[in-house]
């Protein structure tokens, strides 16, 4: 039995084919203007990789900020139901999932069914999002995926970005380039402001082993790092791509959906 899942973010689109326990393909594509277009292309792509054809897809979830506007699903899900869902698959002993969108942050809590117990998100402010991290990777002049890599000096004080706001965290960025900081240093201040919000949003929850991240910026290492100290817990590595989440979540949803189960 095939279904899909299509996730459309702000910033990616991600679609994922699913039979049965296994992951025939997926995509994962820049969103255009409308979420539709994004919808349809990723998808197709993903059609594509699995080899499989739109009329064997039984049943296909839609998440993400874009959801309603997908025109080939039967039903849209929260990316928080479905991120949940997600990790809960690829790591059955997860309770606590951070997931951190390009416009968004969410901390989510979890129990051994999946089931959401407490969740709290950043959705009103670019900072702690991946947002946050494209417009300091530019000021930089680094590509998003090198920021994670940048390291700073380690016989000096450590740089600090003192703002939560983007507007004036990039200001800052520029007064430390300006002044000769190196961008190894800038960017590990970067990524240390960036895991003290998440971890803020963790402790809202409250942090529950085992924990895992999703979203793009799990593949920030720097982040990743920051974060693990701040909460004082090993972030467990997903064996699969973090980024893939929601649509993995929003399959799993649909096999559900189409075979009658308890979502």
């Amino acid at each position: 039995m095939i279904v899909a899942g299509c996730d459309v973010g702000s910033l990616t689109s991600k679609a994922l084919i699913l039979n049965n326990k296994n992951v025939l393909g997926y995509c994962v594509i820049r969103s255009k203007t409308r979420p539709e277009e994004s919808a349809r292309e990723v998808f197709e792509l993903a059609l594509k990789k699995a080899a499989v054809h739109e009329e064997q897809v039984m049943c296909c979830v839609g998440t993400g900020y874009g959801r309603n506007k997908i025109p080939f699903i039967q039903e849209a899900v929260s990316e928080i139901t479905c991120h949940g869902k997600g990790a809960l698959w690829v790591m059955p002993r997860v309770r606590t999932v951070i997931d951190i969108g390009g416009q968004d942050c969410k901390a989510i809590r979890i129990d051994k069914e999946g089931t959401i117990q407490k969740f709290t998100t950043n959705d009103k402010c670019a900072a702690g999002t991946g947002r946050f991290l494209e417009v300091m990777a530019k000021l930089l002049g680094v590509a998003i995926d090198e920021l994670g890599g940048l390291k700073g000096g380690q016989n000096q004080e450590p740089l600090t970005l003192s703002s939560a706001c983007t507007v004036w965290a990039q200001a800052e960025v520029i007064h430390h380039l300006n002044i000769g900081k190196s961008k190894g240093d800038i960017a590990e201040a970067i990524n240390r402001a960036m895991a003290g919000r998440v971890a803020i949003l963790v402790g809202n929850v409250g942090l529950e082993k085992d924990v895992c991240m999703t979203g793009g910026v799990a593949k920030n290492t720097g982040v990743v790092r920051h974060l693990e100290k701040m909460l004082g817990v090993k972030i467990k590595r997903l064996k699969f791509d973090p980024q893939i989440m929601g649509a993995l979540g929003a399959a799993i949803i649909a096999k559900q959906m189409y075979t009658g189960e308890n979502p």
